[in-house]
């Protein structure tokens, strides 16, 4: 693994590796067994859009490896004033140990890596979100203790998170349902990768897909850069929440997963929220510890 781009590029032993990494970056934190594994590295972070917990969590775990970040907006860098990105990617691979971008474009994340000469991650595009599923698999995989097996399910909006899940889901052995309203489908390339896979699902219906459901989770219906069709996704999704009436269609016990920040009363009840607050904020601190693993396989 040179960059990561996209959970299509990982492989499954991969993926797992990560997992298994964060697991132990996680106890060794939390036991307070130090593990500057990146002494004296610097990531770039480059954001072009805003952000909570990507920007927390990775300076958090650079310094934590022992190594530091670097705080780059489109306003810092000259690729806001039309710099090329090839022109970039070169110029920042003589000074870091690593990038992270969080953008719009895929395109963006691609040419970086092709044009520097330094690990890139994505820390999230239009297209897709692997830190965030990396950290979600990982939160599954605490409760179960396994994935392969288990079903996941995602209620609303076919967009980064979507495809990112579909991926991730299926290349660890999980079945994987998917219910979007017509028009706001996963991307054409996801759907052509998944049915390869006789475990998934996709479908316009909430309760078939979380039917017997391990893990249901949703995201946000109007994601940075659709806002101005907030009004216009609230009628799409209005039968897309995840509501105690949706959760009868899932197994008893099953886990419910938010990538944050989340719009009480929209995509998720405020009741389903707060039952679910511990897994949904043991997912968010999950992010620290995977885009941890990412960073010392990828920079190490």
């Amino acid at each position: 693994m040179k960059h990561l781009l996209k959970l299509l590029d990982l492989s499954t032993e991969e993926i797992i590796s990560i997992l298994d990494l964060a697991d132990q970056l996680k106890y060794e934190l939390k036991h307070g067994i130090p593990h500057p594994l990146l002494k004296g590295k610097s990531l770039g972070m480059i954001f072009q859009k805003s952000s909570t917990r990507t920007r927390v969590s990775f300076e958090t775990g650079i310094f934590q490896l022992g190594g530091q970040g670097l705080f780059l907006s489109s306003r810092d860098l000259q690729i806001g004033r039309g710099e090329p990105v090839q022109d970039t990617a070169r110029v920042l691979s003589r000074y870091l140990d690593g990038i992270m971008i969080r953008t719009f474009e895929q395109k963006e994340v691609e040419d970086l890596a092709q044009y520097g000469s330094i690990p890139v991650i994505n820390g999230l595009t239009d297209f897709c979100h692997p830190c965030q599923v990396l950290a979600d698999l990982m939160t599954i995989r605490e409760k179960y203790g396994v994935l392969e097996g288990l079903k996941l399910c995602y209620i609303g909006d076919g967009d980064n998170m979507a495809n990112s899940l579909i991926v991730g889901g299926l290349k660890t052995g999980m079945k994987v349902a998917v219910a979007t309203p017509a028009g706001y489908k996963p991307d054409a390339s996801v759907l052509s990768f998944a049915e390869g896979y006789k475990d998934f699902v996709l479908t316009e219906n909430p309760e078939e897909a979380a039917a017997d459901a391990d893990v249901v989770i949703t995201d946000t219906w109007a994601s940075m850069g659709v806002e101005d069709e907030k009004e216009a996704r609230k009628k799409a999704f209005a039968g897309y929440q995840v509501n105690d009436a949706l959760m009868k269609f899932a197994k008893a016990d099953a886990m419910v997963q938010h990538c944050l920040p989340a719009y009480r009363g929209q995509e998720i009840t405020e009741e389903v929220f707060e039952a679910h607050a511990d897994e949904i904020f043991e997912e968010a601190e999950n992010r620290l510890h995977a885009q941890k693993a990412v960073m010392v396989q990828l920079m190490q």
